[in-house]
């Protein structure tokens, strides 16, 4: 249990955390509403010593029970994992995200397979004032991300609504499909709720790609090679102008914690706020037949919440892109797929001062735990 791991290393906790390492796992647990303000304050007034604080601490948690323990580690070891190693503490999959196994199946994998990928990647457009700077980024960085988790990458650059649909549909018949275990889809635009932008769009002539077309393409009915294997698609691109920040009352604990500003940790990407910018602009075959799920095992990963923007920095490339690449390569090991992009998305909890984004799961279908190692 992660009550009894964390009273394990409670020594050489109290022995060795650093004000600073105290102050920070404070910080990230207000955040996450495991503690409130009151608690994170008697931490650090109410003992005169490191020591004392770090005492206080450890006990605090361990009474709130498993739950809070669990999450507690989990910080650790994501945010502090040199700090972790020296504790000794379990290694993460035995003590992450434990509430949420239920004993499901998992998708089998063969290591065999050919695995394919699609990428789509605007960049340059029609109207150069639209021009995406640091797409590139975002495009170099999820082709080598997705070719070392084995997957053969199909690459398209600055295509037209039209030429977006035609891609889709023919990596929707490619038959490696057959052979293969899952399938990406990702693509990286301009982009409104519903619909990502060709390179020749204007307010004029609208030059879209409705997203919703990549369920039909991948579909049972449509691409029968993908039935019951994983299919995730990836869209980099905003979902409307709004911006995804609310300013809160600092005399509310929980909603200040929610709200409060915090500078970028070591593992936030290289990104200056002034620098980004938003990717937006305002019967009868005689066979035997059998029923099956017109739309199943898909999980999309959307760059932001509904009707809000997405942030990409001009010389680094998208924020999403720069986090998923981080989590993927240090946890895909470990942890399943929706794990994953949960650990990108708390990535975006604390990580931008005056600018707010935060990405969604959308159309999840899938029945069993995709892990990318078998």
């Amino acid at each position: 249990m992660a009550a009894d791991e964390l009273r394990r290393v409670g020594t050489d906790f109290v022995n060795n955390v650093t004000v600073s390492q105290i102050k920070q796992l404070l910080d990230d647990l207000t955040t996450q509403r495991v503690l409130n303000e009151e608690e994170k304050d008697s931490v650090l007034e109410e003992n005169p010593s490191r020591a004392d604080q770090a005492q206080h601490f450890i006990d605090m948690m361990l009474k709130k029970g498993n739950v809070a323990c669990m999450k507690m580690i989990n910080i650790l070891m994501e945010e502090h994992p040199e700090f972790s190693l020296t504790l000794g503490l379990t290694p993460l999959p035995l003590l992450v995200d434990q509430l949420d196994l239920d004993n499901s199946p998992m998708y089998i994998l063969n290591e065999e397979a050919p695995r394919l990928a699609l990428i789509i990647t605007n960049k340059t457009f029609k109207n150069t004032r639209l021009n995406r700077s640091g797409a590139e980024k975002d495009e170099e960085i999820m082709e080598a991300l997705l070719r070392s988790l084995r997957y053969e990458v199909v690459m398209h650059e600055d295509l037209t609504g039209k030429q977006i649909e035609k891609a889709v549909s023919e990596f929707s018949k490619d038959q490696r499909l057959k052979q293969a275990d899952s399938a990406f889809v990702v693509i990286m635009s301009h982009g409104k709720m519903g619909a990502v932008y060709g390179v020749n769009w204007t307010e004029e002539e609208p030059d879209e790609f409705l997203i919703d077309n990549i369920y039909e393409y991948l579909s049972t009915e449509s691409c029968p090679a993908l039935l019951n294997k994983p299919k995730i698609i990836i869209i980099q691109a905003c979902r409307g102008a709004k911006n995804g920040a609310v300013i809160v009352c600092d005399n509310v604990a929980s909603d200040s914690a929610a709200g409060a500003e915090t500078q970028p940790g070591p593992s936030a990407p290289h990104a200056v706020e002034e620098c980004l910018e938003e990717d937006t602009l305002f019967p009868g075959t005689g066979k035997k037949m059998r029923l099956a799920h017109q739309e199943k095992d898909f999980l999309s990963f959307l760059s932001s919440t509904p009707d809000t923007v997405s942030y990409r920095d001009t010389r680094q490339g998208s924020l999403l892109i720069q986090y998923i690449d981080q989590v993927f390569q240090a946890y895909s090991h470990e942890c399943d797929i929706e794990v994953l992009f949960r650990k990108v998305m708390r990535r975006f909890e604390s990580k931008l001062t005056n600018k707010k984004q935060m990405p969604t799961k959308d159309r999840c279908t899938l029945t069993r735990r995709f892990y990318l190692y078998d």
